[in-house]
């Protein structure tokens, strides 16, 4: 046996959505119903557990044979759960990895358990078996029976007269639908090893297969969470809720100063029309509103605030021992493999500006509503910003937060060969006050000479860099910056000027694409080659690692010119058709390179404690002896394939995490 190809279907009284698979297979009820398991692509087997058959004792052995590789289509869930199996059903045969001090002990070595979901990803393909089933054609579908049997079986039921007020459905409850659910397990292993066979000729390097272990063992890590703020608040949330919900009733006089309707109308009868209450469109009606329609405006605002979520999410997802895990989805973002964010979504995290955060993360833990209301203007937006402190390293650790100094930037001023930004970062100097200087001819120094231009450069170095223009400035908040309109056309044409080589680099790129992808060849610049063959084009990058695109054509764009389209996930989720252009491949490879040098730090990186990464950004536990300049050398360190890049990794220590 070399591969052993995976799907199991299981119980829980936990929500799966809601916690994720570690707290999920957590649950004292947590068990597994169906194995089915295919032996190097061979007929697939399904194994009753819950009936009371038993696992062959050679598949037995394989599930912790290191030389065996596992597969199942997001193999995460089926490595957790089986881990939780063997330990409660085979503790003799149960293995674990990483040393006593780490975190990970309760789950299996993740370095010989293979994702088709990855493999998938990895190829521009969805992220569903049952999409990528369609997308490739495959002769065996999965079953569209499947989300209501796996309501009817792995989910606990409402207790009826009709079902004898059973909380939970056994087989022999329904022992035709569970005939079926047999079925539908078998079928999903015959996908998934079809996945398999119909990708066999692009597999994945073994390269990126040792960042996906390194990934998991992240995830198998998790970080910990402060449980005794996040419940406190939680409640001072709900006791702010409750406060301003009164005051708005008290002002407006309506029953539900919720509804978004009564709320319109209300204003609407005081002389504000209004179409919605979206948060951007109620802070445009509070610069013009009178006091006191101003101030039920801020009161909505604050009701509305979704950020007390995040804390409900670290509750429900906290493991026993107050750790969350399963964050982070590798390759979870199409087009250049970065990672997604899962559960508490930590991509997403606002920052924290307080003078004075210590003392208000105190307040918090403790439960002092009563000072909190008296100090602060808005308690819920002070709640906002200390759901990052939430997030603490384990007694007698700290955590050391190391980021890189503007890496996009860097690596697309080396791509690009742009010498002056280059010659910029090798000084050190601020990237944003050197791009103004080289925009507006002048010297610009942050907080001194001419130093209201650093924030036209910096608005014009986050938007411009992948040909971004007038409207790219606006997405940004130019005009909310304080820029008039007539000055963004300018800026595009001054930041341009002063990049040529980065502009350059978007059309070499663009007609080396097309070239590829007209004539069905392989086409090269600036030291990428653009692969066009058996319907997908590849862009090969300096880690070796390939980024896919499927089913590439020239169509025409909304200008009636000439591009590239292939088809992918769009931003709603669906396959479909997206048309492409230059400036847009460059985007992709150049936060697909970052996110290589990431995976690489990562590895350089692996006998610390990693616990966490947020874009650019590693969070380690480490003991206080650990030196953190040795931390960020560590994480600045060039890897060997993309040699002469200038990095600068900077860090700091913290009790929990927040932004230095």
């Amino acid at each position: 046996m070399k591969n052993l190809s995976i799907d199991i279907e299981t119980y829980s009284s936990a929500d799966l959505s809601k916690g994720g698979v570690y707290k999920y297979s957590e649950a004292e009820d947590f068990e597994i119903l169906l194995f089915g398991y295919s032996i190097d692509h061979g007929p697939v087997t399904t194994v009753d557990l819950v009936s009371g058959e038993k696992l062959p004792e050679e598949i037995l052995d394989a599930l912790t044979d290191s030389g065996i590789i596992k597969w199942a289509f997001n193999c995460m869930f089926e490595r957790v759960c089986i881990s939780t199996y063997l330990r409660k059903n085979y503790p003799d045969r149960f293995r674990s990895y990483g040393s006593p001090e780490d975190s990970v002990g309760h789950y299996m070595d993740p370095s010989s358990w293979h994702c088709s979901m990855v493999w998938s990803a990895y190829r521009g393909l969805p992220l569903s078996l049952a999409q990528v089933g369609a997308v490739l054609g495959l002769k065996d579908q999965k079953m569209h029976e499947g989300k209501d049997l796996i309501r009817f079986f792995c989910q606990p039921c409402a207790p009826t007269k009709s079902n004898g007020g059973r909380t939970r459905n056994y087989p022999t409850d329904a022992p035709d639908k569970w005939a079926v659910f047999k079925s539908y397990n078998i079928r999903d292993v015959e996908v998934e090893v079809a996945i398999q066979e119909r990708l066999k000729k692009y597999p994945v390097p073994n390269s990126v297969w040792k960042e996906y272990a390194i990934d998991q063992m992240i995830n198998d890590r998790g970080t910990m969470v402060d449980m005794q703020l996040v419940k406190n608040a939680i409640d001072i949330d709900a006791m702010t809720h409750e406060s301003m919900i009164a005051e708005l009733k008290r002002i407006t006089g309506l029953d539900n100063p919720n509804s978004v309707q009564q709320l319109k109308n209300y204003l609407a009868d005081h002389g504000l029309e209004t179409d919605t209450l979206g948060k951007k469109d109620v802070a445009e009606l509070m610069k013009t509103a009178p006091p006191d329609l101003k101030h039920v405006l801020e009161l909505r605002q604050q009701t509305a605030k979704s950020s007390i979520k995040k804390y409900q999410t670290m509750e429900r997802a906290a493991c026993n021992d107050n750790r969350i895990r399963g964050m982070f989805q590798f390759m979870g973002a199409p087009r250049t493999g970065r990672f997604a964010g899962r559960l508490v979504q930590l991509q997403n995290l606002k920052r924290n500006a307080m003078p004075d955060l210590n003392e208000a993360r105190e307040l918090v833990r403790t439960g002092n509503y009563a000072a909190m209301e008296f100090l602060y203007d808005s308690v819920p937006e002070v709640l906002s910003e200390l759901i990052r402190t939430a997030l603490v390293p384990k007694p007698g650790y700290k955590f050391y937060v190391a980021d890189y100094s503007a890496v996009e930037a860097r690596c697309l001023s080396y791509l690009a060969k742009e010498q002056w930004r280059i010659d910029s970062f090798a000084a050190n100097k601020d990237i944003y006050c050197e791009s103004a200087s080289q925009m507006f001819h002048c010297r610009v120094v942050k907080h001194g000479e001419n130093g209201h231009l650093r924030q036209r450069g910096k608005i014009a170095e986050l938007a411009l860099g992948y040909g971004g223009a007038v409207g790219a400035l606006k997405a940004m908040g130019a005009i909310e910056m304080g820029l008039d309109e007539s000055e963004l056309q300018p800026l595009v044409d001054a930041w341009r000027s002063t990049n040529p080589h980065i502009v350059d680099f978007w059309w070499a790129v663009d007609a080396a694409v097309k070239k590829a992808v007209r004539l069905h060849t392989t086409t090269e610049t600036h030291g990428f080659q653009f692969i066009c063959k058996s319907g997908m084009l590849f862009i090969t990058l300096p880690s070796g690692r390939c980024l896919s695109y499927v089913k590439p054509q020239i169509g025409l764009n909304q200008f009636g010119e000439d591009c590239v389209t292939y088809m992918g996930l769009d931003s709603t989720k669906h396959w479909s058709r997206i048309s492409s252009y230059g400036p847009k491949f460059v985007e992709n490879i150049t936060q697909a390179i970052c996110r290589d040098i990431l995976c690489y730090a990562m590895q350089t990186l692996k006998d610390y404690f990693v616990c966490a990464h947020i874009h650019d950004e590693l969070v380690i536990e480490c003991k206080e002896e650990v030196s953190l300049d040795e931390v960020c050398r560590l994480m600045g360190k060039t890897p060997p394939w993309i040699p002469g890049l200038l990095l600068r990794a900077d860090g700091y220590a913290c009790d929990f995490y927040q932004k230095d």
